[in-house]
């Protein structure tokens, strides 16, 4: 195992993280852990290799400030996918103790800003806050574009924050005891938690488990999720709902022809936002044979040892 001390006051092996992460030989066999000194590191970082662990000291910050229709080299737009603070394309990695931070904006400021990009298998995220506003945390790109894995990610005890589809992608993902905060835009709509692109060969897209739902937007404001792609599959259980749900919970997009190909489901949502006689019917109210299939083992087909 190699270890590696970054310290923004030099008091390490390295003051930036990139150059941390830069100095690991491909190819590297064995664990590498970075331990992060607590400071704002204002770089944009490219992590690509794997098995890391990433950890904390205090409070530490990754943060940039790119936005899709910012001009790229070329003079085009860069896009969402470029727009990202932080990008993680390493299989076997965990991550303590972070905050993943797009600046930017707001979504009626910049419109996409993405804080962290995740396209890796067995990536867990414990005690980490990610906080942006239009699409946050970026979970896998779509099947049809050039780069997609869709990787299994964990995430445990952290904060999420944002307003338009700030969680989405094509990743399996499980979620537990996570807080997810959606931003008050001000309006009629406020917001739709998740977009999931779940691949149509996939049974697994986004899993809540005992997540609470909060935010200072208006009531009935925020819907649960819209599909990115036809067969999006995210699903809640045992999660707090504050009372910006939607009453209908869901969207389509504009385009009833999902109705047939998504699978949206609850089971056991409790707050003033479970309110599950007034959601679509193209959703679904499990039961509790049904919720089991949505367990951490479940979710990963048995193979959870990496998430601890």
């Amino acid at each position: 195992m190699k270890e590696i001390r970054i310290s923004r006051t030099g008091g390490g092996d390295f003051t930036s993280v990139q150059a941390a992460v830069d100095s690991i030989p491909d190819g590297k066999e064995g664990l590498t852990v970075l331990t992060v000194e607590a400071g704002v590191y204002y770089e944009k970082l490219r992590i690509d290799k794997p098995d890391l662990r990433i950890t904390g000291e205090g409070e530490v910050r990754f943060v940039y400030d790119d936005y899709a229709p910012k001009p790229g080299s070329d003079g085009k737009p860069m896009g969402t996918f470029a727009s990202c603070s932080t990008s993680i394309t390493g299989d076997n990695i965990r991550v303590d103790n972070i905050i993943f931070e797009n600046t930017a904006g707001g979504s009626g400021k910049v419109g996409q800003a993405v804080a962290l990009y995740v396209d890796a298998d067995k990536a867990v995220f414990r005690n980490c806050t990610f906080l942006a506003a239009q699409d946050t945390l970026y979970l896998g790109k779509p099947k049809e574009e050039k780069v997609n894995r869709s990787g299994r990610n964990y995430f445990e005890h952290c904060r999420i924050t944002g307003d338009i589809d700030f969680i989405f992608g094509s990743a399996t993902a499980y979620f537990h005891e996570c807080e997810i905060i959606s931003l008050d835009l001000g309006k009629e709509i406020n917001g739709y938690v998740t977009a999931a692109a779940t691949p149509e060969d996939k049974h697994m897209g986004f899993v809540f488990h005992k997540c609470r739902l909060v935010s200072d937007a208006a009531e009935n404001s925020v819907y649960l999720g819209r599909p990115w792609r036809d067969y999006a599959r995210t699903v809640f259980v045992d999660c707090w709902l504050g009372g910006h749900i939607r009453r209908e919970g869901w969207d389509d997009w504009g385009k009833d022809s999902v109705w047939n190909t998504v699978h949206y489901g609850e089971y056991g949502s409790r707050g003033p936002g479970a309110v599950p006689g007034e959601r679509v019917a193209w959703s679904k109210q499990l039961q509790q044979r049904e919720a089991m299939n949505f367990t951490l083992e479940a979710v990963f087909g048995g193979d959870t040892g990496w998430t601890r």
